[in-house]
Parts: C-alpha cells; structure tokens; sequence
C-alpha cells in the first residue's frame, strides 16, 4: 500500500544518505512520480532511474538540473556533501517556491548557516540520518528552523519516517546525536570485524570467522530491534554467573572498553562541531 504523502520530493545528490533515504521511501510504497533527483554523471543519472523508477537529471548534462528540480518540488532533501551544501542551497534559491521546505541531511551545516544561504523566510529543517534507513531501520533527527512550523515538522516527520524512527531534537544535540547513531552502525561492523579477527587468532577459518560474527552482530540486531527490548536485559540473559560470557564482559570491562567507546563518540561530535567552524559557521 502507498504511503501517504501528496508532496512532490526532490532529492538533489544522492550520496549514502539522501539515497538511503530515497530507496526507504521507495520500498515504504512511495509512488516514483512523486519523486525527481539529481546527481552529477549522466551514468549514475540513468542508473539510478533504471533500479528506482523516478526521474533523475544530471547537473552535468544540464547545468540546471538542481533548479529543475527544486522548482518542482514541495520537499527538497539537500543530500550533497557538506563542502557543497550551501553552495547548493544558493542556487537553488531563486527556484524554490516560498513554501518549500528544504531538509538539510549534510553533518555539519548549522541552520543558520542555511537560512543564510536561502530566500528569508524559506522553512528549513536540519536532519541527520543513518545508513539502515535503506532498509527503513534507520533513525532520522529533525531539528527545526525558524520558520519551520510544527504542521512543517509533522510532515517532515511523516516523510523520514519511512525510512525509520524519527526523533525530534533541539540542534545543539545533532553533534552528539550523530556521534552515536549516525557514525554508529560503522561501529556496530568495526565490533564485526574485530570479532571475526578474534575468531581466526583463535583458529577458526577466516571466512567461518567472518560468517559468524556477521550473523551473531545481525542476530542480536534483530533482538534489539524487537517491541520493549532492552540492552542491558538482553545482555545479562545471555551472561550465565561465571560462564564463558561473564568472563568476556569483565575482561571487556578491564580493558575498558566503555571509555574506548565514549571516547569515540566524543572524538566524533568534536569533529562534527571542528567541521562546522571550519565551513564558517
């Protein structure tokens, strides 16, 4: 059954995030004529249209590709690098209807710094998504404008939420928000590989190794992901008094291993906020 949502949607760039994005749309049964993207080679253009169904211009094939595009939307999802966004979001200025609303996906690239960039007035909601949103697992952050209105919200609200849980938060928390769930799934295969790598020093086969800790990550995923799951629960059902997992989880704990994680997650929202200054805002 197609969801609900009458807007026309532009996606301008369709790296990781705007295309995971679009393809948890797709597969939530978003019509394809709703739908008008844009990315650089004519080759990714006319790929991209083929596995999809929707309409995709190549800015190098007509220089006004992004402006087509952003004319013709209600929704425009910017979805370029963060080096490039606001010199995105300036040429899409004179095109963009006054009631667009233009979601920001790019890390780093505050709202002012957008509203800077766009006609006064125009609404604007920063959002920082994760990779499983393709597979409409993901979690999606909005964080409003200054003439982003709650009725706005909503309908952002209603738009990211085929591609996973969304989750509504003030923007001085979409550094530390990113820290966790948008670098988090690289966290979540970093774990994988170490598993599988401590799997063959153990003497298993490599690929065994690997085959294991792949389906033990996304097994355990799957339990997570189950109504009223808990981690900690989840842990302690599986960490016997003194068996093998309760010896695993000190050592872990010995070798400090939640600090390693924290700092991380730190390390990764101070470069978020370092990115933000180095692109002037």
């Amino acid at each position: 059954m197609a969801i609900n949502i009458p807007q026309h949607i532009s996606f301008l760039g369709c790296g990781s995030m705007n295309g995971a994005i679009l393809t948890g749309l797709l597969a939530a049964g978003l019509p394809p004529q709703q739908v008008t993207a844009t990315v650089r080679g004519a080759e990714k253009a006319a790929g991209l249209s083929r596995k999809h169904g929707v309409s995709v211009l190549s800015s190098t094939e007509d220089s006004a590709a992004n402006k087509t595009a952003a004319a013709a939307a209600d929704v425009v999802l910017l979805g370029v690098k963060p080096v490039g966004i606001l010199d995105l979001a300036r040429e899409i200025s004179p095109a963009l209807k006054p009631g667009t609303v233009v979601i920001s996906v790019a890390a780093a690239i505050s709202i002012n710094m957008l509203e800077a960039a766009l006609p006064e007035g125009q609404p604007v909601i920063r959002s920082m998504p994760n990779t499983p949103s393709s597979l409409g697992r993901g979690v999606l952050s909005i964080s409003a404008g200054t003439s982003a209105t709650p009725e706005l919200m909503d309908q952002a609200r209603a738009i990211l939420s085929a591609a996973g849980t969304v989750v509504e938060i003030p923007e001085e928390q979409v550094d530390a928000l990113s820290a966790v769930s948008g670098s988090g799934p690289a966290y979540a295969f970093y774990l994988a590989e170490a598993m599988a790598a401590a799997g063959v020093k153990l003497g298993l086969d490599e690929d065994l190794a690997k085959l294991l800790a792949t389906e033990t990550v996304a097994g355990a995923g799957f339990m997570l992901a189950e109504e009223g799951a808990d981690a900690t629960a989840l842990r302690k059902a599986v960490t016997s008094p003194n068996g093998t997992t309760e010896r695993a989880i000190a050592t872990f704990d010995e070798q400090g291993l939640p600090d390693i994680v924290a700092a991380g997650a730190r390390a990764a929202a101070e470069r978020a906020a370092a990115i933000t200054r180095e692109l002037g805002g």
